[in-house]
């Protein structure tokens, strides 16, 4: 291996980093809690018109632009212009500082039934953030130390995704040949119906919020832009870990989601469909629940007695805690290093204030901008704990609340300038394209516009549910939640309207105070830009 390779990214450690940010281990048991074999179809509807033509998008612009550092933000710089791609990215970037809060404050989770088990035994709420200030300090201290240390924690996340994937096939398939049929039936019925009446199709509503969960579940691909320049030979390795990847990730969500119906009795009078009945299983810890299951129904299926069992499942169950911690800590590291550094590598210096925009001379890496992102996460989390302490957890949970509804838009609103990004950059024959899977413009085209409609509508969908819950309400309960609605709403449209703003105005103040730098950022005319825009 040549210097200039050492320390970069292979096709097996991109695909890993890639695998760690997408493909979420627990959106297999909760998408079968709310759908049961119903989630397939969306989750193949969701592959088809979102995952896999935003993945090969992604991949003609990281190719096209392998020699920037900035990522999305160079990508949309490119093709259409500083604000566009600056508004967008910056949008994207400040919902991922809330991520890193949402993950801090639930990285217990995990831990508790690593320790315990299937169980609830969650601390305090105050020394719950205690732990995540701590965790988020450690994972930035060791990311500070360098891409190799991002890699390996990385890696091992991967890994340990992988591993689970991995039990829960072999164990699902060999409670089915065991017991010589799946536990709940596979029938035409059962793809396209749900037990589960939060979450059934013959309920408008529901159908939409499950296929908006679908979607989302495949987000993340967009953040290992910025990691076009660290990979080995990236015009051949970063299109190929691209698209290896999202095959993978899409075919693998609906074989494992189908996995789980060998073991899992989701039918009337089942056990699992009386847990989510009675409400002793839920979004939070179908996960645990569903690898308990696997462990008790292995051990069933080898003739072991029910105590016998229920151990198997205790350590299957423990196991998970542990694989999805480091699950947590490999997306961590990814995610608290690549977003930063394709908004700082892309962008000039003088935007930011101070240092900020500065990289490090020696590893190249935006290392104040990480510690001012720590500094951020730190203050948020807090700020929470002494809103928890002071005015109790109520409070506490709203300011919670406020955070996560505002980031949750903002977070999958990027897309939308993504894909239009990559529009402008299919029809401009002055840029190079050295790598491309759309042949025909008029492909790339209609993959565009199924693409951009798939986000919009579910981005709209996400911010108009909280009223059309509302209204399905009894009128004489609607009282209750109006306040609860309308903060929902505001803060969800607030994100992205706040974040684009600060943006907006940040480059509109750059472009004031040093206008031939500006200029040069973009070979289109200020009308063209203003049109694109």
């Amino acid at each position: 291996m040549s210097d200039k390779a050492k320390g970069k990214l292979s096709l097996v450690g991109l695909c890993l980093m890639i695998f760690t940010s997408v493909y979420g281990f627990n959106n297999i048991p909760r998408a079968f809690y709310m759908m049961g074999y119903a989630a397939i179809p969306w989750y193949i509807v969701g592959g088809l018109f979102f995952f896999l033509p935003f993945a090969f998008m992604v991949t003609e612009l990281g190719s096209a632009f392998k020699e920037e550092k900035g990522g999305i933000y160079s990508w949309m710089e490119k093709a259409v212009g500083p604000t566009f791609a600056f508004v967008g990215t910056f949008m994207w970037y400040a919902s991922y500082l809330v991520w890193m809060v949402n993950v801090s404050n639930g990285i217990m989770v995990p831990i508790t039934n690593m320790i315990f088990g299937n169980s609830l035994h969650v601390p305090d709420p105050w020394i719950l953030s205690i732990i995540a200030m701590i965790w988020v300090a450690a994972i930035t201290f060791f990311a500070l130390r360098g891409l190799d240390a991002v890699k390996k924690f990385a890696t091992l996340g991967g890994i340990a995704v992988l591993s689970l994937n991995a039990i829960l096939l072999i164990c699902a398939l060999l409670v089915l040949v065991l017991n010589g049929h799946p536990t709940t039936p596979i029938t035409a019925e059962a793809f396209v119906t749900s037990l589960n009446p939060n979450f059934n199709n013959s309920s408008a509503i529901g159908f939409i919020a499950f296929m908006v969960f679908a979607i989302f579940a495949y987000g993340g691909v967009e953040a290992v832009g910025g990691l076009v320049d660290e990979t080995d030979q990236p015009e051949k390795n970063f299109p190929r870990g691209v698209v290896t990847s999202a095959l993978i990730i899409a075919i693998g969500y609906s074989v494992m989601i189908l996995c789980v119906g060998f073991f899992m009795n989701y039918q009337t009078g089942g056990a699992f469909y009386e847990g989510v009945k009675a409400g002793t299983i839920n979004l939070g810890n179908a996960g645990y629940v569903t690898m308990q299951y696997l462990g008790e129904a292995l051990g069933a299926a080898f003739g072991m007695s029910h105590s016998g069992a229920v151990v198997i499942g205790s350590i299957l169950a423990r196991y998970m805690g542990l694989a999805m911690l480091l699950s947590l800590m490999g997306a961590f590291f990814t995610l608290i290093y690549s977003p930063v550094k394709q908004i700082i590598s892309g962008t000039p210096d003088k935007l930011w204030p101070g240092r900020y925009g500065q990289l490090d001379k020696e590893s190249g890496m935006p290392k104040f901008a990480m510690v001012i992102q720590f500094v951020i996460v730190f203050v948020i989390i807090l700020l929470n704990m002494l809103i928890n302490l002071g005015g109790g957890a109520e409070a506490a949970a709203k300011f919670f609340a406020i955070l996560t509804n505002m980031a949750n838009v903002a977070m999958t609103l990027p897309y939308l300038f993504i894909v239009i990004a990559y529009a402008k950059f299919k029809l401009n024959d002055n840029i190079e394209k050295p790598f491309t899977l759309y042949k025909s413009k008029g492909v790339a085209m209609a993959a565009v516009t199924v693409t951009f409609l798939v986000v919009a509508f579910a981005n709209a969908f996400t911010v108009i549910q909280p009223i059309t819950d509302y209204f399905a309400l009894p009128v004489a309960e609607r009282s209750a939640v109006l306040g609860d609605t309308i903060q929902t709403v505001v803060s969800m449209i607030a994100g992205p309207v706040i974040f684009g703003l600060v943006a907006f105005f940040m480059m509109n103040r750059y472009k004031k105070r040093y206008p031939a730098e500006y200029a040069s950022l973009t070979d289109l005319s200020e009308d063209e830009l203003h049109n694109a825009k």
